[in-house]
């Protein structure tokens, strides 16, 4: 599984991709090419990233999607202003591949003169509707979205000019789908990694971003890491050269510096073990995925913090929140507002000393003991196959995102919030640690339970999951 895909079943499958919506006859491979190459540097991501890494800054970047054109680059002209990166987030529909239904969203839409859509129909808009957005846009801008099999999309959205695409087979099945098989999401997106490589290829760099979160709740940086990694690693063989790759926040100041600081010297470790030297790797955080305040004022304080450790932890660039993420999907002006809240806390920190603390160092040792643990696993299951490592690896529960809906993820692995608000573990499932880092764990989640006065037990998740909507960041008896 883990090797470059042969060029003859490639061509093959990709007329049956293009076949499958009217508009996949849009795309003419040459034609985007000299496209690509005829956009000014500003509009490249891979470019802007570059800028970013050599100056040691922190670019913004928000979510938005709209469900008609015109609409969609009113929105995106609205948010460039203030952010470095502009997304296109795809609708539901579109990720579950019913453009059907995506294209009678369209259709309610235009007849309500407003977007009845969670996002941007991309494929229904083929490549027409992709380039009016690109050439509208003074800013490089990035598909988001959540397709296990993100094939046509990505055929559309590339060829449309888009310079970023985020996703991955695990990342973009486990925390997203129920009943898609691992095997199948991980060579579907092959065959993503494969098209970039070719658009690589022939001069035209599009950055690729593995979606770090996962399932947004609690997830233990180790997992999340390991994710990341595989994908990257698992992108690069495919020919891609320009990696973000991501974490999201889990709440814990000196966890979270440390997981995003580590996670770059991992990456760089591992892909240059495996053989691979000729990449651009940098790195996203992500503001708080879980549950928010329903209250603006309390929303602003937790997306300032996720824009004080963004820049703390020397990130490459935040995905921003809204202070309407308790509420629904947000107006362009809580977008905006996020981004101006999130450059002003990032901007009242960025010229502080990096912060070398020795509770940071050692946070960092112990995801890297335990990243190491769960890789050393997956390259064993794989037999020299990445790819096939990874599925056994989901199977046999060595991997295990904790509150993902898909049947081939084990499921047993419970997180839990110590004393100080960091992500251990409560139960680790399968999950191959050392007995030292097991002990750790144990000693961390027995601490807090003496300090509250009860028992470690599954109610401590569930507060914690609840915690920071309710104002707090580990969920304490009340």
């Amino acid at each position: 599984m883990n090797t470059g895909l042969d060029t003859q079943k490639f061509t093959e499958e990709r007329k049956t991709v293009l076949q499958s919506w009217p508009t996949g006859s849009e795309v003419d491979l040459e034609e985007a090419f000299a496209f690509h190459q005829s956009l000014p540097k500003k509009k490249v991501c891979s470019i802007r990233l570059q800028e970013a890494l050599d100056q040691q800054v922190v670019l913004l970047q928000p979510r938005a999607g709209v469900a008609l054109v015109d609409e969609h680059i009113r929105l995106l002209s609205f948010l460039q202003e203030e952010s470095d990166l502009l997304p296109t987030t795809i609708d539901a529909y579109t990720r579950q591949n019913k453009y059907a239904d995506a294209q009678k969203g369209i259709e309610r839409s235009e007849q309500a003169q407003r977007s009845l859509l969670n996002g941007f129909p991309a494929v229904n808009h083929g490549v027409h509707g992709c380039r009016s957005i690109i050439e509208a846009l003074d800013k490089p801008v990035e598909i988001r979205h959540g397709t296990p099999d993100a094939r046509l999309l990505t055929e559309i959205a590339l060829a449309g000019g888009f310079t970023s695409y985020e996703g991955g087979g695990i990342s973009y099945n486990i925390p997203y789908a129920k009943n898609v098989p691992l095997e199948k999401s991980i060579r579907d997106w092959q065959y993503v990694d494969h098209l970039v490589g070719i658009y690589e290829a022939h001069g035209c760099s599009i950055n690729r971003e593995p979606f770090g979160p996962l399932s947004g709740t609690l997830v233990p940086p180790c997992v999340s890491h390991t994710v990341a990694i595989i994908e990257g690693l698992l992108a690069l063989e495919q020919g891609v050269k320009s990696l973000t790759l991501g974490y999201g926040q889990a709440g814990n100041l000196v966890q979270d510096i440390a997981a995003m600081r580590v996670l770059k010297k991992l990456a760089d470790g591992y892909f240059r073990q495996m053989g691979y030297t000729d990449y651009q790797l940098s790195t996203v955080f992500h503001q708080w995925m879980g549950g928010f305040p329903e209250s603006e004022a309390q929303a602003f304080a937790v997306i300032s913090w996720g824009g004080v450790v963004a820049s703390l932890s020397g990130a490459t660039k935040v995905i921003v929140k809204t202070p309407h993420e308790a509420l629904g999907i947000p107006t362009k002006e809580a977008n905006r507002d996020g981004l101006l809240a999130t450059r002003q806390s990032i901007q009242m920190v960025a010229d502080l000393s990096p912060l070398d603390t020795l509770r940071i160092s050692e946070e960092e040792e112990l995801i890297t003991s335990e990243v190491t643990c769960l890789m050393r696993s997956v390259i064993e299951l794989g037999a020299g196959d990445l790819a096939a490592g990874a599925v056994r690896a989901f199977e046999a529960g060595v991997i295990d995102v904790p509150f993902a809906p898909a049947v081939c993820n084990a499921g047993k692995v419970l997180p839990v919030r110590d004393n100080d608000g960091a992500v251990r573990l409560f139960d680790t499932g399968s999950m191959p640690l050392s007995s030292d880092i097991l002990a750790y764990h144990r000693d961390k989640i027995a601490h807090r339970a003496k300090q509250e006065k009860r028992e470690a037990s599954f109610q401590m998740v569930i507060d914690d999951i609840y915690a920071i909507s309710k104002g707090r960041l580990v969920g304490r008896p009340t």
